[in-house]
């Protein structure tokens, strides 16, 4: 990171960024073009949790190539100045790579679920239709490296 004087340390920072943001932008590699997609998700014990239908373009460069980048952010504001180029912006925001693997056991797949659901729902245990689990596609990333800044 450039800017060390921005940058975020502590894991409950982190952590805290993840909790409160809303959407995730997930980075796949697409051959030699990158493609995003701004995506729901959940995050506990270094690990992000994504739900998908089980086709579709993601799906298949998930498979072909499970890298992938992601970004989150939260307080993004505006600071306007008198000149132009003094304008600024304040935002906390969490940046990272990982691996993605499809969950296949069901049971692995409602643990995944209810921690997607407890960030947006605010509580903990659901009940999921089994064969709406056994057709979703539940991608667990594995971060491998993961960074914070604040402006």
């Amino acid at each position: 990171m450039r800017r060390k004087d921005r940058e975020l340390k502590e894991a409950s920072e982190i952590k805290a960024i993840l909790d409160k943001a809303m959407i995730l932008r997930i980075a796949l590699c697409d051959e030699e073009r990158p493609y995003i997609v701004p995506m729901n998700f959940g995050y506990k014990e270094g690990n992000i949790y994504l739900h998908s239908a089980p086709v579709g373009r993601k799906i298949n460069l998930l498979r072909t190539n499970n890298n992938v980048a992601f970004e989150a952010d939260v307080d993004v504001e505006i600071v306007k100045a008198d000149k132009p180029c003094n304008w600024s912006m304040k935002y906390r925001s969490v940046t990272g790579f990982g691996k993605a693997t499809f969950l296949g056991n069901d049971q692995e797949k409602v643990k995944a679920l209810d921690i997607i659901m407890e960030k947006y729902a605010g509580k903990e245990k659901f009940q999921y239709p089994e064969a709406m689990v056994e057709r979703v596609a539940i991608i667990k990333v594995e971060i491998q490296e993961i960074a914070a800044k604040q402006a």
